[in-house]
């Protein structure tokens, strides 16, 4: 399966203003269709280390997957596509990795990472997330928010105590509820969604999130849409001129043309004439 010439991706990561040093990862594969970022924590260092070892993980499997597997197989248990079930298990195998080696090293003992990514195959994108990267859509203009924090503010909102605009505004942000690389195992969160010509796809660290406001991320996709290079950096520097309290990262990815899965029965036809 390749998507060469279909999506158009960009990453951009930066330190910010205040950080010493930068623990995010990305990585992006615009021939699988593969999106990765993960936002690390952790003592010094470890925090690079844990998103490291997600992003290098995920990217490796999901590479080995899709090159080998029939991915238009649905699984009967969950009705998940194969690229969704590949995702989901790439993320939960680096979980397992970070874990152990949190375990068996002190220096890298507490560590974590959150980690979002996007998988496109067949006009659909499977997006798995496990904390508060965020995943977002602009499509017609308008921002969709895909994605929902796992983090106690969320559960919060979730439950009535603050309205989404408070939530914009709350002190303590940055409390996740679940992260890899915490517990031997974790909740992968998993959902797709279908994708069509125009889209344009953003995964970002809360470095962008906590300070950017939606409706400005939307403002500066729609303005410099026609150039994502251009986009993706003029989030960052909207990130650093706000502050930059954090590390901020972006993976993006536009739409450019319909991805419908061909079946083996259609390669076989082609074959007939090849």
């Amino acid at each position: 399966m390749t998507l060469r010439g279909k999506l158009r991706c960009v990453g951009e990561t930066h330190t910010g203003k205040v950080r010493e040093h930068n623990e995010d990862t990305i990585a992006f594969d615009g021939d699988i269709g593969l999106l990765v970022l993960a936002d690390g924590m952790g003592g010094y260092n470890a925090g690079e280390v844990a998103s490291g070892i997600a992003v290098k993980i995920i990217v490796s499997l999901v590479r080995e997957q899709v090159e080998r597997e029939d991915l238009t197989i649905l699984d009967k248990e969950t009705g998940l596509s194969r690229p969704s079930i590949i995702l989901r298990d790439a993320i939960q195998r680096a979980n397992k990795i970070i874990y152990q080696t949190a375990r068996t090293q002190d220096q890298y003992q507490g560590m974590g990472t959150t980690v979002v990514a996007a998988l496109f195959f067949d006009n659909k994108a499977s997006i798995a997330h496990v904390g508060d990267s965020r995943l977002y859509r602009v499509r017609n203009e308008k921002l969709e928010q895909v994605t929902m924090d796992h983090s106690l503010l969320q559960e919060l909102v979730d439950r009535g105590f603050y309205s989404p605009e408070e939530a914009q505004r709350a002190a303590n942000k940055n409390y996740v509820t679940r992260a890899l690389g915490v517990e031997p195992g974790v909740e992968v969160e998993i959902q797709e969604v279908a994708a069509q010509k125009g889209d344009v796809y953003t995964l970002c660290s809360d470095g962008l999130s906590d300070m950017v406001e939606d409706d400005d991320i939307n403002l500066t996709i729609s303005t410099f849409g026609a150039n994502l290079d251009t986009v993706a950096k003029q989030l960052i520097q909207l990130a650093n001129d706000n502050g930059g309290r954090d590390n901020v990262s972006v993976v993006m990815a536009q739409v450019l043309e319909a991805f419908p899965a061909r079946t083996k029965m259609f390669d076989k036809i082609l074959g007939w004439f090849g």
